[in-house]
C-alpha cells in the first residue's frame, strides 16, 4: 500500500474523488472496494477531512472540513501569487508566434497567433520559466527585388504615399502586377534579389527602408493589441541567410538529404501527395536559392545550440502541419533537435465570418487587422457610453479600448485554438454568457463591493467558522487557479483558463447571491470579505494572463 497514490480529483458528488484505487486493486489483483476501504482507514486524523467514504466500484469521495477549506482560504489571501508555484523555473522555452510578412498589411489571419503565443507567453513567465519571444518575419526573397525594382523604375509617389504602411501595401499592388504581366521586368526583380543577396549598398538600403516602415507598422498594431512583442524580438528570415548554405551542406554530408531533380531534398517514408509520388521538404531549389524550409531549419538549430531553449513552440495555423512535421523530422535526423527538446507546432483554426467562411470583406479581400481592431473598439465605445452617460473624453476612448481588445481577445482565447471560430462583435461584446465583458464586468463588480465596505475591506479569516455550501463551492473554486495554470502550459490551451475564469465568476455570483457580504456581521464577515478579495485577484491575474485589462469600473 506504500506506492499506493490515488489521483484527487473535484467531483460532483463530493469535494474531491480519488480514482487511482481501481487502477491500484488491479495491480494488487484485488476487489477494488476492499482497497478503497483500507485507503480510508488509513486516512490521518489531523481533521482535515470531515468525511471519506467508498462510492461506487471503488472510488473514494472525501469531503473536507471547514476548518481545513478556511485555512487555504487564509494561506491564500496572504500569497501575492495566490498559491501559484514555479513549475517551469529552469526551463527555456522558446516562442514563435505572430509571424507577419514586411510590406504587407496584417490581417485577421494574424490575430490567433498573436494572441495564443502572447497568453502562452505569460503563463509560461508566471509559472517562473524563462521565455524567449520570436517574431520571425519574411523580409527576404524575390517579392523585395520586385519592389525595390519597381521603386526604381518609379520614383515618383505611389498613390497614398504618407509614409504609412498603405504607401507600401499599395506599392506591392502594383508592383506584383507587373511582375506578373511583365517578364522583362519580372527578369530585372530577379536580378535586383542577386543584388540584394550580394550586398549592394543602394539595395540593401531600400530594403532596409522597407523594413523600417513595416516595423513601425508592427509594433503600432502590437501596441493597439496590448501584447508584448517589441522590436527585439524581431528576428526576419534575412538574419539566418548566411548560415543557409552550411545548413544544406551538413544535410548532405550526413544523408539526410539528397539532390532530386535538381534540388536538395529531404525525403520521409510516410509522406506522399495525391498522385502516391513522396513529398520532399525543399531544403535548396534547382536554381540555388533557399526557401523558408532551409531558413526554418537554421532558426531551430539557432534556438537550439545559441538560445539552449529546454522547449520550442511555434504558434502557426493548422495548414502548416505537414511543413513543420518535416522540419521537425529533419531536424531531429540531422541531430540538431535532441531528444529532450520537445518541438511542438501549437496549431490553430481559422477565423471565420457570420456565413461561416473565412472572414473577408465584401469586396472578397482578406480583413486587415487595424480594421478588425478600429471596429470593435468603436462598438465597444457605443457600449460603454451607455452603461456610462457620464464618461467622456479620453476616459472614454481608455475605457472602449480595455473592453473592445478585451473582447477580441477573449473571443479567440476561449475558443479551443485547433478550432475555427465565427467572428461575432454583438456576442463577444455581451454582458452576460462566456465573454471578455462579462468577466470585466465580474472583476470590477468584486471591487466595486470591496469599495462598499465600511471598515476599509478587512479580509482576516476566522479558521473556526462555519461555511455555507456557496462559500465552499468558491473556496474549492479558487482554490484550483494553479492547477489550471500548469494545465494551460502542458496542452498549450489558453481556452481552459478562459473557462476556469468564467466558472469562477459564475461560483462568485452564487455565491453573492446566498452569502450577503457587506450585511454580516462578526467573523462571517471577514471570511467573506476575504472570498472577494481573493477572487478579485484571481480574476484580475487570470484575465491579465491572457492579455486582457481589469478597469476597476465597466
Amino acid at each position: 500500500m506504500a506506492d499506493l497514490a490515488p489521483q484527487l480529483r473535484r467531483s460532483a458528488h463530493a469535494d474531491f474523488q480519488a480514482d487511482g484505487v481501481l487502477a491500484a486493486a488491479r495491480t494488487l489483483r484485488r476487489n477494488p472496494r476492499q482497497v478503497a476501504a483500507e485507503v480510508v482507514d488509513h486516512l490521518p486524523e489531523d481533521g482535515l477531512v470531515a468525511t471519506a467514504v467508498v462510492a461506487g466500484p471503488g472510488f473514494v469521495n472525501i469531503e473536507l472540513a471547514d476548518r481545513a477549506l478556511l485555512a487555504q482560504l487564509a494561506r491564500r489571501v496572504g500569497d501575492d501569487r495566490l498559491g501559484v508555484g514555479t513549475p517551469e523555473a529552469g526551463v527555456t522555452t522558446v516562442i514563435d508566434y505572430s509571424q507577419p510578412n514586411i510590406a504587407k498589411e496584417m490581417h485577421v489571419g494574424h490575430l490567433r497567433s498573436t494572441v495564443i503565443g502572447d497568453a502562452l507567453v505569460r503563463v509560461l513567465e508566471h509559472l517562473g520559466g524563462t521565455v524567449v519571444r520570436r517574431n520571425h518575419i519574411g523580409d527576404w526573397g524575390t517579392q523585395f527585388g520586385m519592389l525595390i525594382q519597381y521603386q526604381v523604375e518609379h520614383p515618383e509617389p505611389v498613390p497614398g504615399d504618407s509614409g504609412t504602411m498603405g504607401r507600401l501595401a499599395t506599392l506591392y499592388r502594383l508592383a506584383r502586377a507587373q511582375f506578373d504581366t511583365d517578364s522583362a521586368f519580372a527578369d530585372r526583380a530577379r536580378r535586383r534579389v542577386v543584388a540584394l543577396q550580394a550586398g549592394d549598398p543602394s539595395t540593401v538600403a531600400a530594403w532596409q527602408d522597407i523594413v523600417d516602415e513595416s516595423t513601425r507598422y508592427f509594433t503600432d498594431v502590437y501596441d493597439r493589441l496590448g501584447v508584448r512583442l517589441t522590436d527585439a524580438d524581431t528576428v526576419g528570415e534575412s538574419a539566418y541567410n548566411a548560415a543557409l548554405p552550411a545548413i544544406a551542406d551538413e544535410l548532405e554530408r550526413g544523408g539526410v538529404a539528397v539532390t532530386s531533380d535538381g534540388a536538395l531534398c529531404v525525403f520521409f517514408d510516410d509522406l506522399r501527395g495525391p498522385d502516391g509520388e513522396p513529398t520532399p521538404l525543399i531544403v535548396r531549389k534547382r536554381d540555388g536559392g533557399f526557401g523558408y524550409a532551409a531558413t526554418d531549419l537554421a532558426a531551430l538549430r539557432q534556438r537550439v545550440v545559441e538560445l539552449h531553449a529546454d522547449r520550442l513552440l511555434y504558434v502557426v495555423d493548422a495548414r502548416q502541419a505537414r511543413h513543420f512535421r518535416m522540419v521537425f523530422d529533419t531536424a531531429r535526423r540531422a541531430g540538431w533537435l535532441p531528444p529532450t527538446v520537445p518541438a511542438v507546432h501549437v496549431a490553430f483554426g481559422t477565423v471565420l465570418g457570420p456565413d461561416g467562411r473565412p472572414f473577408k470583406t465584401r469586396a472578397g479581400d482578406t480583413v486587415r487587422l487595424v480594421d478588425l481592431l478600429t471596429e470593435a473598439v468603436d462598438r465597444a465605445r457605443e457600449v460603454v457610453a451607455a452603461k456610462n452617460p457620464g464618461l467622456t473624453g479620453a476616459a472614454l476612448d481608455e475605457r472602449a479600448w480595455q473592453v473592445g481588445i478585451g473582447a477580441v481577445k477573449y473571443a479567440d482565447l476561449a475558443t479551443n485554438r485547433t478550432r475555427d471560430y465565427v467572428y461575432d462583435p454583438e456576442r463577444m461584446l455581451a454582458l452576460a454568457g462566456n465573454t471578455g465583458v462579462y468577466l470585466q464586468y465580474a472583476h470590477a463588480r468584486v471591487r466595486s463591493i470591496l469599495a462598499r465596505a465600511a471598515d476599509g475591506g478587512d479580509s482576516t479569516v476566522d479558521v473556526t467558522a462555519t461555511l455555507e455550501p456557496a462559500e465552499r463551492a468558491l473556496i474549492l473554486d479558487l482554490d484550483a487557479f494553479a492547477d489550471t495554470l500548469v494545465e494551460v502550459v502542458a496542452g498549450h490551451e489558453p481556452h481552459r483558463l478562459c473557462g476556469y475564469l468564467y466558472r469562477l465568476a459564475q461560483t462568485f455570483t452564487t455565491f453573492y447571491e446566498h452569502c450577503p457580504v457587506l450585511r454580516a456581521t462578526g467573523p462571517r464577515r471577514g471570511n467573506r470579505l476575504a472570498l472577494c478579495h481573493l477572487t478579485g485577484e484571481t480574476l484580475r491575474t487570470g484575465l491579465h494572463l491572457l492579455g486582457i485589462p481589469t478597469p476597476d469600473h465597466l
